[in-house]
């Protein structure tokens, strides 16, 4: 396995639903939607620098001020992050020649370096509904348990797990409930930021369990109310629901701090990622789950996540679900030197440890989890069963979310290494020899080993 580098993935492949398909207003209309940039930019902080006055010289507009813990040392962390409009052509078409013109133009007018790249719209959260209510792939038995009936999220309570037993195997196959043993306040005093689709805000398995209201946002609708917006079954709707829901059931304890990046299709442009990336850091996650990615780079995501990580917060993020020897981003990049402490990639095994058809695999994958068919809430009050990296993701986040909850009996720069090192063994299985150490540093997530290691 090469040295470790990442950046987050593509997400959920498939999709099971419990009940009958639910709706929500729709509003991801032109007329609400947010000002749409051609262009974005970083620019590196000075004294005296403002808002006000950098955009006035720049002639951008400032999304967001990271200006916090500003040394000599950390002068790279140090950065506005600006949306710009450089020409009258569709987002994201104006030539490289000309993106390079006008970043030598705003050098010259800040007097310093600038890094400008265009507003892609290239990340994906995506789905796709694989069973319907009465259906026969991959419906809970009897669809009995197909509306949250009041239960809550404190799994494992008295050493049972009763809100949603369907995910009994996967739990017993992750040691969750010994691992749950060794971490007894279950994650309490850990934010967990999700960045996704945003989540069913009055759903009953989220009452308690989100940060203060001050620090969620939509920045795909630009307001501060990252509700899910879609039809269930349609697009990338229940997407973060369900991946905030698989966070809480791994640690109930934690709190949620929702960020809507992606709409009802599943998609959400380079400034909304960089945006929301920022916005976790300055309202305090301890922890950012990144169940989405694109297969092109970004080096203005990429940054953000840097900014993230040179301040101890951990990163995790989803490998793909192309089936392809090449993990997404920003998954691809999180054992890259600096950021490699601090940040995970994940994908996805089936029960039997085998890689999922779905899974993207690669020698710079540093851990894989079960992700198929795994419940948790969906939108409306609903539960519902989704397959995908982004599934396997949420399940490290949580483990972290564990640790974190904890006294560490190691620096937190060897947490994540930790949890990638004490995974479970996975390539003596047959099934899996084609994709030798493709498959993360040993395999799968084993969340009892690792606390063991990791906590006093």
């Amino acid at each position: 396995m090469t040295p470790r580098r990442t950046l987050p993935t593509v997400t959920v492949l498939t999709f099971a639903l419990l009940t009958a398909c639910n709706t929500a207003p729709t509003t991801d209309t032109a007329a609400s939607a947010p000002t749409r940039f051609d262009y974005v930019a970083t620019v590196p902080l000075e004294s005296g620098d403002t808002p006000k006055d950098l955009a006035k010289t720049l002639g951008g507009t400032v999304l967001s001020w990271d200006n916090a813990d500003c040394g000599a040392a950390a002068a790279e962390i140090c950065v506005a992050l600006m949306g710009m409009n450089i020409s009258n052509t569709a987002q994201g078409q104006v030539s490289p020649q000309t993106a390079q013109l006008h970043a030598q133009s705003l050098e010259a007018q800040a007097s310093r370096k600038v890094y400008i790249e265009p507003n892609r719209d290239v990340f994906s959260g995506g789905g796709s509904m694989t069973a319907t209510m009465g259906g026969s792939l991959g419906v809970w038995a009897g669809g009995s348990l197909g509306v949250w009936a009041g239960g809550s999220l404190g799994v494992w309570a008295g050493g049972t797990y009763s809100p949603l037993p369907q995910n009994s195997t996967l739990w017993q196959k992750i040691r969750l409930q010994q691992a749950q043993a060794l971490a007894p306040n279950l994650g309490g005093g850990v934010t967990v930021a999700v960045i996704d689709t945003g989540i069913d805000l009055k759903h009953p398995a989220f009452q308690g369990s989100l940060s203060d209201p001050a620090s969620w946002r939509d920045f795909y609708a630009a307001d501060a109310v990252p509700q899910e917006e879609g039809t269930l079954g349609v697009g990338g709707y229940g997407h973060g629901t369900n991946v905030a829901g698989i966070v809480l059931q791994i640690a109930p304890k934690a709190k949620i701090m929702p960020l809507r990046v992606l709409g009802q299709d599943g998609s959400g442009d380079v400034v909304m990622v960089a945006q929301a990336v920022d916005w976790a850091v300055a309202k305090g996650a301890k922890i950012i789950n990144m169940s989405l990615g694109s297969e092109d780079d970004s080096k203005v995501v990429q940054d953000a996540v840097n900014r993230a990580t040179a301040r101890g917060i951990l990163v995790v993020s989803s490998a793909g679900n192309a089936n392809l020897n090449k993990i997404t981003y920003p998954a691809t990049n999180a054992d890259i030197k600096g950021n490699g402490a601090y940040a995970v990639s994940v994908g996805s095994v089936n029960l039997q440890d085998v890689k999922s058809t779905f899974s993207n695999y690669a020698n710079t994958l540093e851990l894989v989890a079960p992700g198929e068919k795994v419940a948790a809430p969906a939108p409306g009050g609903m539960m519902a069963a989704w397959s995908g990296t982004s599934m396997a993701a949420p399940m490290a986040a949580g483990g972290l979310a564990l640790a974190l909850g904890q006294t560490l009996s190691v620096p937190l720069g060897a947490v994540t290494d930790k949890m990638i090192g004490n995974a479970f063994n996975i390539y003596n299985i047959s099934a899996n020899q084609p994709y030798k150490d493709m498959l993360g540093e040993k395999g799968r997530l084993d969340l009892e080993v690792f606390l063991k290691n990791v906590v006093k």
